[in-house]
């Protein structure tokens, strides 16, 4: 597919170990036919927590309702129009560390990594009316559903570090760095395993007849079909000389090649975003990489949210 077939898309990052006073990344809005990368925000806020990885910095997980942009940081919720004007924001005491958010219907849905829960915002009456607390006795996952406008929820918790969820007609899906599989939940608030999954993995979800997802760990964009079938990308990765702010900070903080944001564009073609932020489309059927944009070769800079831009 030549470049210009390839829609724009809207990508949000984040600054891993960046200090007060620097950017804690953005969001931008990306033209693969020109090529042309158009930042709309830049993230910069005295209230942002500045202990350990990436946490309170940045801004996550994107999604549309009508002529609404909705795009989640650590504990607030925004709503903008398309031209990136706040129209409101939204916060729950339960909601913390947020990562990927998801429409269904007239509902968000959306990850609570400081709580180990999922926490449903109603777009109709613009609140959050429920929320999911995850946890395991034994190999039984076990889905305790609350009210988060109560203060009877669940404790401060990160144990499974909650990171996508993904909702269609089906269920509920949703994973985590440390859940080591996909994990589906019912209407009965019941939790099954859908797939296996490898450790630290980001942005797993159902797609085509398997599972997609970044492969973080190893690098990687993978899809792996139920009859096991694979097709695996290499991330990119650039000479040492090319970055900026190479040794400022921990390798386990801040380091090139790590995988983070997949937004599916056909039924063979994914984009998938990368530190320093870069974002990549890939051709299933062809198993090429067939374009990247790179925003940033700031090591720190990495790719988190990313989506088709529909405006």
């Amino acid at each position: 597919m030549a470049a210009n077939k390839i829609p724009r898309l809207i990508a949000t990052s984040v600054v891993r170990g960046s200090e007060k006073g620097q950017s804690h990344g953005g969001v931008y809005t990306i033209d693969f036919s020109i090529p042309q990368v158009t930042q709309h925000i830049d993230w910069n806020t005295s209230n942002i927590d500045f202990t350990g990885r990436g946490w309170d910095r940045g801004l996550r997980g994107i999604a549309y309702n009508q002529e609404d942009v909705f795009i989640a940081a650590s504990d607030e919720l925004f709503c903008y129009n398309p031209d990136f004007e706040v129209r409101a924001s939204y916060t729950n005491r339960y909601l913390k560390h947020c990562h990927e958010i998801c429409k269904k219907d007239n509902y968000l849905f959306l990850t609570s990594t400081g709580y180990d829960s999922l926490l449903v915002f109603d777009l109709v009456a613009r609140q959050f009316t429920w929320g999911l607390y995850i946890s395991r006795d034994g190999q039984k996952w076990l889905g305790q559903k609350f009210d988060p406008e109560s203060t009877a929820g669940p404790p401060p918790s990160n144990n499974y570090h909650i990171n996508m969820v993904h909702v269609n007609q089906h269920g509920i899906y949703f994973s985590g760095l440390n859940t080591r599989a996909v994990l589906k939940v019912d209407g009965q608030m019941n939790i099954s395993e859908v797939s296996n999954l490898p450790a630290g993995a980001h942005n797993a979800r159902p797609f085509r007849n398997g599972l997609l997802f970044n492969d973080t760990q190893s690098d990687a964009v993978r899809y792996v079909a139920r009859d096991g079938a694979e097709c695996a990308f290499g991330v990119p990765r650039y000479k040492d000389s090319e970055l900026d702010f190479m040794g400022v900070d921990d390798s386990r903080v801040a380091r090139q090649a790590f995988g983070r944001g997949l937004c599916v564009i056909s039924e063979s073609l994914v984009a998938a975003g990368s530190s320093p932020s870069t974002v990549s489309i890939y051709d299933l059927n062809s198993r090429e990489r067939i374009a990247a944009v790179n925003i940033s070769m700031d090591v720190r800079n990495a790719i988190h949210g990313l989506e088709v831009w529909p405006f």
